[in-house]
């Protein structure tokens, strides 16, 4: 199994153990290294590089962190990421939060700083990872415009935009929410699992009430997509997996 979605870093003295309980029982995970309040790119970087070969990091720059408009703060995770640009498997994650930036100030910051990682990854010809929350469309919108590749982590928008997105060539997270979340299992209805990529988002999006999600977890998403798509867990499995390495192109 694949987790294309975690956070190993925001764990922090645990993160070491955390990852060696899931390198037995996982093939890999995509870390999304964000700037993101005191989560700087360049720590994230440091703890978790030891790791890589079975963590494939991206490195982005949050929209709850956009809203606060700071260049001078972009342009250092630029720079990190021109550094890093041969390391990383994409850039993110980036996109657009309206459930946080209330204000049209913020909203304009997120949009712009958005729009400049876009044009990053353009340049660098990588894909991208988007965080949308409550901007679902206006981010689907900026990324058809851009022309990049993109994947839509922890997607719960409509199922009708999901299958937009999906018919557009970029896939949809579904995320181990869908054990709780009726969005999510609306959207893992209307994809096909060669649409679909499964993550925790962890230590976020937890199926066990009151417990921090791990990225081990991944297989209740496979699981619950296989139930909800009538097939065998390991063909969905096999499957995701398989999305996973060839969108970001993972040497597993």
């Amino acid at each position: 199994m694949i987790d294309a979605h975690a956070h190993f870093e925001f764990y922090k003295k645990e993160a070491p153990r955390v990852i060696e309980e899931c390198r037995g029982k996982l093939r890999a995970v995509v870390d999304s290294i964000t700037e993101y309040r005191k989560a700087h790119v360049w720590k994230s970087w440091e703890l978790l590089k030891p790791y890589f070969g079975f963590v494939f990091p991206t490195l982005g720059y949050h929209p709850n962190e956009a809203r606060r408009g700071n260049w001078e703060k972009v342009g250092k995770v630029e720079s990190f990421i021109l550094e890093h640009r041969d390391e990383i498997v994409a850039i993110g994650e980036i996109g657009l939060d309206y459930h946080y930036a209330e204000n049209e100030r913020g909203r304009k910051n997120q949009r712009e700083i958005f729009q400049h990682f876009l044009d990053l990854a353009l340049e660098l010809k990588l894909p991208v990872v988007i965080h949308a929350r409550e901007a679902e469309k206006e981010a689907f919108e900026l990324v058809q415009r851009a022309g990049v590749r993109a994947y839509f982590h922890s997607f719960a928008g409509s199922a009708e935009l999901a299958r937009e997105i999906a018919e557009n060539g970029h896939p949809i997270g579904i995320n181990t929410g869908i054990a709780f979340i009726p969005e999510v299992r609306e959207a893992a209805k209307v994809l096909e699992p060669e649409e679909i990529l499964v993550e925790t988002d962890s230590p976020y999006m937890s199926p066990f009430k009151g417990r921090r999600n791990v990225p081990c977890n991944v297989g209740i998403a496979i699981e619950e997509v296989a139930k909800i798509k009538g097939l065998d867990f390991e063909e969905v499995e096999r499957t995701t997996e398989e999305n996973a390495i060839r969108f970001f192109s993972l040497r597993v």
